[in-house]
């Protein structure tokens, strides 16, 4: 019931193999790309280059948060450590904020002043598709997992940053090996950071719902209200309360009034089973807290229903 053994191959293994493995990749391409920029004088492969060290960086904070987010809970932290993986997001994020801009800033400033140096456009054209092909890869690997894990959706979209970029540089190289022209570096280095600045808000607004203790955005707290006084036996829910802990995690608590002869003739253990099934059959929540009450209970703090 509990093997965690992958069952449909290396995209279904673990987050933090998955992480590590784009690491690698991210790594090994990051390498290539600078030798190649330095043998061919590209400065756009410089730059995707530091592009793949910053993201290279932000997939280390992900294992580093997944690693904590394994950790059991304890007395202290009493759901365990799955926050983390949000704090991981957020720092990659705010890392995909600043590179945007970094990326913005230098595209205007070679659209001004166009580099003079000799580009060996065809150096160029080849370590741009090697990185593109390692991206490409890398995407697939994180693809199932992304949908699971805020986390590990950062660094995808860190990863499709890097893929996009490497499809840039691949045009521009093409322009440049075709043309001459050399501005085609920085035009592609600004269609980067015009890609990437969506995606990277997406996440922080993300990380901003967990971190606030907002509802998902796929809950619709009133039906699920109405589902749960639809339950045989439940006269009233007030007092709901739906956040999540991370992506996929979501976590539920209400108050439910019941019938005062339910809490007597044994259908409260019933009602209880029925309410928490509710839950997770049509609402996809795991973890539900509810506080069965006689209907003249009087709750103090009910105008928060």
């Amino acid at each position: 019931m509990h093997d965690h053994a992958p069952a449909g191959g290396i995209r279904d293994a673990s987050n933090r193999r998955l992480l590590a493995t784009a690491l690698t990749l991210t790594a090994s391409v990051m390498v290539v790309q600078i030798v190649g920029a330095i043998l061919s004088g590209s400065l756009a492969l410089l730059a995707d280059a530091a592009h793949m060290f910053t993201d290279a960086a932000a997939l280390v904070v992900a294992l580093v948060a997944t690693a904590i987010a394994s950790r059991p809970a304890d007395d202290r932290r009493t759901f365990g450590y799955q926050r983390a993986e949000v704090l991981g997001a957020l720092a990659n994020g705010v890392i995909l904020i600043v590179l945007c801009a970094w990326v913005g800033i230098e595209a205007v400033q070679r659209l001004l002043t166009p580099a003079e140096a000799e580009v060996e456009g065809g150096l160029m054209l080849v370590v741009a598709a090697v990185g593109m092909v390692a991206n490409a890869i890398s995407m697939w690997l994180l693809g199932r997992a992304q949908k699971r894990s805020i986390n590990v959706r950062g660094a995808y979209l860190e990863v499709l940053g890097d893929l996009v970029g490497s499809i840039a540089v691949i045009i521009a190289a093409i322009v440049i090996v075709t043309t001459g022209f050399t501005r085609a570096d920085a035009i592609a280095s600004l269609l980067i950071a015009i890609l990437i600045v969506p995606r990277a808000f997406g996440l922080l607004r993300e990380v901003v719902v967990v971190l606030t203790e907002s509802a998902p955005v796929d809950v619709q707290v009133a039906e699920i209200r109405q589902h749960l006084r639809d339950t045989d036996g439940v006269v009233d829910v007030h007092d709901v309360h739906v956040w999540q802990l991370t992506r996929g995690a979501p976590v539920f608590s209400a108050h439910v009034i019941v019938e005062d002869a339910a809490l007597t003739d044994g259908r409260a253990a019933r009602i209880l089973e029925s309410l928490q099934g509710c839950l997770a059959d049509h609402f996809d929540v795991e973890h539900s807290t509810f506080q069965l009450e006689p209907a003249g209970h009087v709750e103090h703090d009910s105008r928060h229903a």
